[in-house]
């Protein structure tokens, strides 16, 4: 099957719109059927790196869901896709906003995010994700959570 460029950032797109989705349904299936069996990720928790099923663990995500009362939004701005052949990339913007367990008040957070992607069986799945946060270069190392695009 041709696939247009445009067909493939649609679909590409499509992934963005299930982790939205996923989270707001608190469906960590849905939020990990996007990644590829050899997904590499670098998250905002702990560890450094997770691979395989590490990285795609519904019980996991579930687990981490579970710290949250309330919807667990997640917004997408500016995303850029790149597409060549069955592979590609997407860098953007990404808010989390959510209710720690216990907490009063809830956060709302922007952070970088870089993916790549790779056309598997006629299927986009992320293969490598990457979230950050900047810091506050003054010395005190803080994370700044408090930046807004």
């Amino acid at each position: 099957m041709t696939h247009t460029l445009v067909q493939d950032e649609v679909e590409i797109r499509a992934l963005f719109t299930a982790l939205v989705e996923g989270m707001r349904d608190r469906s960590p299936s849905r939020v990990v059927g996007r990644y590829a069996e050899d997904a590499v990720t670098f998250t905002l928790a702990p560890p450094l790196r997770n691979t395989g099923l590490d990285a795609r663990d519904p019980e996991a995500l579930a687990g981490w869901m579970a710290g949250f009362d309330g919807p667990i939004t997640v917004e997408h701005r500016d995303l850029e896709v790149a597409v060549s052949g069955d592979v590609a990339f997407v860098h953007g913007l990404q808010r989390l906003a959510a209710v720690p367990v216990g907490y009063p008040e809830g956060f709302s957070m922007w952070t970088r995010m870089t993916v790549g992607l790779r056309r598997r069986d006629g299927r986009w799945l992320v293969t490598h994700e990457h979230q950050s946060v900047p810091f506050y270069m003054d010395g005190s190392f803080l994370a700044a959570t408090d930046l807004e695009p």
